[in-house]
């Protein structure tokens, strides 16, 4: 992992604090990471929380000041070892799946050339809905990796399928792919 372009998409779910951990363990890897928030995920974490742990800036918006002239949705693609959505939530999978680039997240999803994961996260209802596995079949034909969220307690209450893969396990998948 030492000195190696992760590009972590976060989108807007409650699980959006285990990507805090997973940040913190890439670093500590010896990973160089940028966060890109959705503007869901930050209703449920802060930049500031991400760039305490990268020391980079946190990418907000398609429109903020660019790092790169050709514009972000470019410049980090083209930097990026390996690009990582998680939390994946419903809306993100549907967005990926259908090719719909409608924030930073999911351009990125678009430009990038390098090994795609995504680590779904939601309620176990939405999980197991006939919409949402087509959508992750289609990731994995269009040559995503899917790390399945596990089962257990969910913030909502209910106790099933949906909970976001934990972070050590998100990140063996990351070295994996960046063999």
């Amino acid at each position: 992992m030492k000195d190696r372009e992760v590009l972590l998409g976060v989108s807007g779910g409650i699980a959006a604090y285990k990507a805090a951990d997973l940040t913190s363990k890439l670093m500590q890897a010896g990973a160089k990471v940028t966060v890109v928030l959705t503007p869901a995920a930050t209703k449920f974490i802060g930049a500031t929380t991400f760039e305490a742990l990268t020391g980079r800036r946190v990418l907000l918006g398609m429109f903020d000041a660019h790092e790169h002239f050709i514009g972000e949705h470019i410049g980090q693609a083209r930097r990026a070892d390996a690009y990582v959505i998680a939390p994946a939530t419903a809306d993100m999978l549907a967005k990926l799946a259908h090719g719909q680039a409608d924030d930073l997240v999911s351009t990125l999803a678009l430009s990038v050339t390098c090994p795609r994961l995504v680590a779904p996260a939601m309620n176990n209802e939405m999980w197991t809905k006939p919409p949402v596995q087509r959508n992750v079949e289609q990731l994995r034909e269009d040559g995503w990796e899917i790390i399945d969220p596990g089962s257990g307690w969910l913030s909502c209450g209910s106790i099933g399928p949906g909970r976001m893969a934990e972070p050590v396990d998100i990140m063996a998948r990351i070295e994996f792919a960046l063999v």
